[in-house]
């Protein structure tokens, strides 16, 4: 029986997409917790185990690590949270609200708040360099146009007829993320249920060009479910 050499203590296999993705988590959960600014090059190095070569091969920057982490990570956390969710609701109303009630209640579940992903790095790098400004921006924009694609399918279906698909898409995710910030600071998912009951019963008032029972009529942004 041939007796196979034990690998040296410390020494590293040769695991190239391994360490990336080890990188990319780490680098993620730095930026979401103590923010991008506050997360240097050598504590990122620390916390993944990886030599300098190893972060420069993959990352040849702080900042080509970073917008890897908004393009990979936060991208796809706003696709599995939001759309597709939502595309797959039987409506956009109704996948807003169930996204909304989700959220709060992984959140209560969990104990704590530490914010919207796509919302933490927008505030702190929007006007800190253009790339991550456009980087994030464009998660902005898939996300609002997601919904409102929705919204025109459920027209095409004859439904929410009288939607603006833009409007309610674009109210959708700036209600969502003032919630989150405010639950992140107040460490309180209730804010979340708030927000989702004030867009169910919130309503524009309609133009005085409507006149007659239409300008005294509230409609409601997310009808509340009708109780069998």
């Amino acid at each position: 029986m041939t007796v196979q050499p034990k690998p040296r203590p410390g020494k590293r296999t040769n695991d190239p997409e391994g360490m990336r993705k080890k990188m990319l988590d780490v680098a993620e959960g730095a930026f979401q917790s103590r923010g991008y600014h506050a997360s240097s090059i050598g504590d990122l190095m620390a916390a993944a185990d990886v030599s300098g070569g190893a972060l420069h091969h993959h990352f040849p920057t702080k900042k080509a690590l970073a917008l890897a982490v908004i393009d990979e990570r936060v991208a796809a956390a706003v696709e599995e949270t939001w759309i597709a969710p939502v595309l797959a609701a039987a409506s956009a109303r109704e996948g807003v609200r169930a996204v909304f009630e989700a959220v709060a209640a992984e959140l209560e579940q969990q104990g704590f708040v530490r914010g919207c992903p796509l919302n933490n790095l927008a505030h702190e790098l929007s006007l800190a360099d253009p790339d991550f400004r456009l980087a994030l921006a464009g998660i902005f924009t898939g996300w609002r146009r997601a919904i409102a694609d929705k919204v025109r399918a459920d027209q095409q279906a004859g439904r929410d007829e009288g939607t603006d698909p833009e409007r309610f898409a674009a109210l959708t995710v700036a209600a969502y993320s003032g919630a989150m910030s405010m639950a992140k600071t107040a460490q309180d998912a209730g804010v979340l249920r708030d927000c989702l009951a004030g867009l169910e019963r919130s309503v524009p008032s309609p133009s005085p060009s409507q006149g007659g029972l239409a300008a005294r009529r509230r409609n409601r942004i997310l009808p509340r479910p009708r109780t069998p």
